[in-house]
């Protein structure tokens, strides 16, 4: 995808995630490998569970290229890197809300004087302004709720997952303080700080470093998010760790895992489809948003 003139699929996943209001709370815990050799070239998980618990592993732990390596089966691997090269896809960061605004973000957070100049941009528009952000959080809420409903882009799991996560996050901003000058601050120099640290300026500069070190190098950014989004009372780290998923059932191939978890304080209980390919397991729908990133396997005949 190019983020400024993404492809008829793409623009479609980043209309979808951009009615989210929080990253998407993606899975808990991590598993050993036997060995480092294999550690080197294994992908997804063990068990149906593990599907689940791996990749939440790597997102508490904010690995980004961790994610993406598990997500995906090997071959899906250099197509992916390819199309991300080639600016035709970003994932796995479109699974996130507001993925398409991530360009104009790291610009913004990487101009001199970045600090001065986003500030003035809150105090212009959201200082003092709790009521009103609180009311069109809540009915930015609403509509993605709506969204979700009557979207015919989301598997049925996705729709039922989504919706509470929409809820939760809705009942969540509706009370946060959103408009405190002190807290945009240190969030603003947080974020300013971590984009300085991956040397991640541009989505043209993202899209040369390839998917993995491109991905390895926005830690520093989903760190730094998470703990302001903590600032504000939105802990995604402690979503992850109240995780609970059990394999709810498996025929062959396909199974399928519950998810229980807490978000903002409030309840989520998802079921996650899951699938066996060449040994081992990967969540369905991670899968399927993979593949048509990854595009034709046509387009991938180039690479070296």
């Amino acid at each position: 995808m190019s983020l400024t003139a993404p492809a008829p699929r793409h623009r479609r996943r980043h209309t979808r995630t951009a009615a989210l209001l929080l990253p998407l709370a993606l899975w808990l815990a991590g598993c050993a490998r036997e060995s480092e050799s294999e550690e080197a070239v294994t992908h997804g998980g063990a068990t149906p569970v593990e599907a689940v618990t791996l990749l939440t592993g790597h997102l508490r732990s904010n690995d980004l290229a961790g994610f993406a390596h598990d997500a995906v089966t090997p071959d899906l691997v250099p197509r992916l890197d390819q199309a991300w090269r080639e600016g035709r896809t970003r994932w796995p960061i479109s699974e996130l809300p507001l993925s398409a605004q991530l360009p104009a973000f790291l610009q913004a957070l990487s101009a001199p004087q970045a600090e001065h100049a986003l500030m003035q941009s809150f105090n212009r528009q959201f200082a003092g302004a709790s009521r009103e952000l609180h009311s069109a959080a809540i009915a930015l809420g609403a509509f993605a709720i709506q969204y979700l409903e009557q979207s015919g882009d989301f598997s049925e799991d996705e729709r039922a997952h989504y919706t509470q996560l929409v809820a939760a996050a809705s009942d969540w901003a509706g009370s946060a303080p959103l408009a405190d000058g002190d807290l945009a601050r240190e969030t603003v120099v947080a974020l300013v700080a971590a984009a300085r640290e991956g040397a991640i300026d541009s989505d043209a500069t993202l899209g040369a470093a390839g998917m993995q070190d491109g991905l390895a190098r926005l830690g520093p950014l989903m760190r730094a998010g998470k703990q302001s989004l903590a600032a504000y009372g939105l802990d995604l780290d402690q979503t992850f760790d109240s995780v609970e998923a059990t394999l709810e059932s498996q025929s062959g191939d396909v199974a399928r895992v519950r998810m229980r978890y807490l978000l903002a304080g409030r309840p989520v209980d998802a079921v996650i489809n899951v699938e066996r390919h060449g040994g081992r397991w990967f969540i369905s729908d991670f899968l399927r948003h993979a593949r048509e990133a990854a595009g034709p396997l046509a387009a991938a005949s180039s690479i070296p």
